[in-house]
C-alpha cells in the first residue's frame, strides 16, 4: 500500500522566530504540504536575533548563516530566507528556489498618515539601511535619519510611541505580516529603488536530497527566480554586500526583462543608475552589464567610501 500524505513524517522548515519570518516560512509550509510534502516550522535562533547592533557592524549574512548551518547539520530539512539577506556567492551545498514573489517596493510608515513630502523639516526618520539612507537624503536632505533595528512591530512602535516621525520598511514584509494598511506611502521604484531581490524568498534544501529537491521545485516560480538572479548579479559584480548602498529592481514584459540598478552616495550627493533590457533567460548577464555600467560611472568611489 502506498504511503499517504498524512502518513509521511513531517519535514522541518528552519526559520527565524520573528512574526515576519514565521509567517513567510508558514506560507512555504502550506505550499509544500499542499503539494504532498507535509511540513512544520522549526525555529532557529540567529546571531542577528540576539545582537541588536546595526547589521553593517554585525556582518553580511548574519540572519542566514545559522539557518544554513542548521540545514547542513540536518537540524532542519528546509530553510526559508529573505533572499536579499543571503550572501551573493552561491553555496554548492544547497539547492535554492524562489517561490512567488511579493511586492518589492519600499514603504513609509509615518505619524498622522503623512507622506515623505509632507513630513516637516527635520523630521526624524528611522532606517539603518545605507541604500535607504542615501536615497532619502537625496530626496529630503533636511531629514534627521536615525538608526533602526528590531522586528516589524518594534520598528513601527517607534512611530506610534512618538520617538520617530516615520520609519522606512519593505512593503513585502508589511503585506506578509498583515500590516499593509500601516503604510502611509508606498514608493515607485523610480522614486526609491529597493534592495536587490526584495520581496523574494529563498528556499533551500541540501542538494544531495533528491526527494526534497523535488518537493521545493514544486513551489518554484521560474520568473521570480530569474528576476532575483538578475538583480543580485549587480551586487555580486560590484562585490558589494547586502548592506551596501546598492539598489536594484526589474520589470518583465512578455519574454523580455529590464534590470535596473543604482549606487548612491550616503550623503545623498551622488546617484548612479543604469538599466539593461534583454531576454528573460539572460537576466543574470543583464545584471552584470548593469553593474559594469555603474562601475564605468564611478560606482567604486562611492562603494569604497561607504
Amino acid at each position: 500500500m502506498s504511503e499517504t500524505t498524512q502518513d509521511k513524517p513531517l519535514k522541518k522548515i528552519g526559520t527565524r522566530g520573528s512574526k515576519l519570518a514565521t509567517t513567510q516560512a508558514g506560507h512555504v509550509r502550506d505550499w509544500i504540504t499542499a503539494n504532498g510534502t507535509p511540513s512544520e516550522l522549526h525555529i532557529v535562533t540567529t546571531a542577528g536575533d540576539v545582537n541588536m547592533a546595526p547589521v553593517e557592524r554585525i556582518g553580511v549574512g548574519v540572519f542566514t548563516h545559522a539557518l544554513r548551518e542548521a540545514l547542513h547539520e540536518r537540524e532542519c530539512d528546509i530553510a526559508v530566507h529573505s533572499f536579499k539577506d543571503l550572501p551573493t556567492a552561491p553555496d554548492e551545498r544547497f539547492h535554492l528556489i524562489v517561490p512567488t514573489r511579493e511586492d518589492n517596493r519600499e514603504a513609509l510608515i509615518a505619524r498622522d498618515g503623512l507622506t515623505l513630502e509632507q513630513l516637516p523639516k527635520g523630521a526624524k526618520v528611522g532606517t539603518s539601511a545605507p541604500r535607504r539612507v542615501s536615497q532619502l537624503k537625496a530626496l529630503r536632505p533636511d531629514l534627521d535619519i536615525r538608526p533602526l533595528r528590531g522586528n516589524i512591530e518594534t520598528r513601527m512602535s517607534y512611530v506610534t510611541d512618538g520617538e520617530l516621525d516615520a520609519v522606512m520598511l519593505a512593503y513585502a514584509g508589511l503585506v506578509r505580516a498583515g500590516y499593509a494598511d500601516r503604510a502611509t506611502e508606498v514608493f515607485s521604484p523610480d522614486v526609491i529603488m529597493p534592495a536587490p531581490a526584495q520581496g523574494a524568498l529563498a528556499v533551500e534544501v541540501n542538494a544531495s536530497d533528491a526527494e526534497l529537491v523535488n518537493a521545493v521545485n514544486s513551489v518554484s516560480d521560474a520568473k521570480a527566480g530569474l528576476q532575483a538572479a538578475g538583480e543580485r548579479a549587480i551586487l555580486r559584480r560590484l562585490e558589494a554586500g547586502c548592506t551596501a548602498p546598492v539598489a536594484a529592481t526589474s520589470v518583465i514584459d512578455g519574454d523580455m526583462i529590464t534590470v535596473h540598478g543604482g549606487v548612491f552616495a550616503l550623503d545623498g550627493s551622488k546617484q548612479m543608475v543604469a538599466a539593461e533590457t534583454g531576454p528573460l533567460e539572460n537576466a543574470y548577464d543583464l545584471g552584470v552589464k548593469v553593474a559594469e555600467s555603474l562601475l564605468e560611472q564611478g560606482a567604486s568611489e562611492i562603494l569604497d567610501a561607504s
